[in-house]
């Protein structure tokens, strides 16, 4: 079983497969990096639909996954990054190694999710999602206590949530 990815590629939506899209991120990035800004930009939006042509070509229905393989083959048709000009410095391995953990922490991995240890009141449940989202545990709090007693949200949903959501590791408990 793969992970899959929904994008969107000059404004048309796929469905690629992990792999795929970590293939096709990296093609797309360098090709960008390679044509710089101004009429660059233009050109960049013109590769992209032909990438969505190729794919569409290939995938008629939405509902299918575009697989590596589909993606080798467009990148086959539409050549080389060095087709497209020189690499300038931006194309490092440390500038790639970065962007893709960018990207994987913009993805909010829920497995990543756990009950904080230092910000919490009971169980550490909303200070965990404030962590996790990175807004303020106590805005959260807050929140969650005006919902629960205005009807919004049930004292179950905090108690399941409390059951489902793994403690952190460690016991760096904030002393108040």
């Amino acid at each position: 079983m793969k992970e899959t990815v929904n994008v969107s590629i000059a404004s048309q939506a796929f469905t690629l497969d992990q792999d795929a899209y970590n293939l096709l991120f990296g093609y797309l990035r360098d090709i960008k990096v390679r044509l710089g800004g101004g009429d660059g930009d233009e050109t960049y939006t013109d590769i992209e639909a032909r990438i969505a042509e190729i794919f569409r070509e290939k995938r008629p229905s939405s509902m299918m996954v575009i697989t590596i393989d589909i993606v080798r083959s467009a990148m086959a048709q539409m050549g080389t990054p060095d087709d497209f000009g020189p690499a300038g410095a931006d194309a490092t391995n440390a500038d790639r190694s970065a962007e893709r953990k960018d990207y994987r922490y913009n993805r909010r991995n829920f497995e990543a999710l756990r009950r904080s240890n230092s910000d919490r009141m009971i169980a550490g449940v909303c200070g965990g999602l404030a962590e996790h989202f990175g807004i303020d545990g106590a805005m959260l709090r807050l929140v969650t206590i005006l919902l629960v007693l205005f009807g919004g949200l049930s004292l179950w949903v905090y108690i399941i949530l409390w059951i489902i959501i793994p403690e952190q590791e460690g016991t760096n408990f904030k002393t108040r």
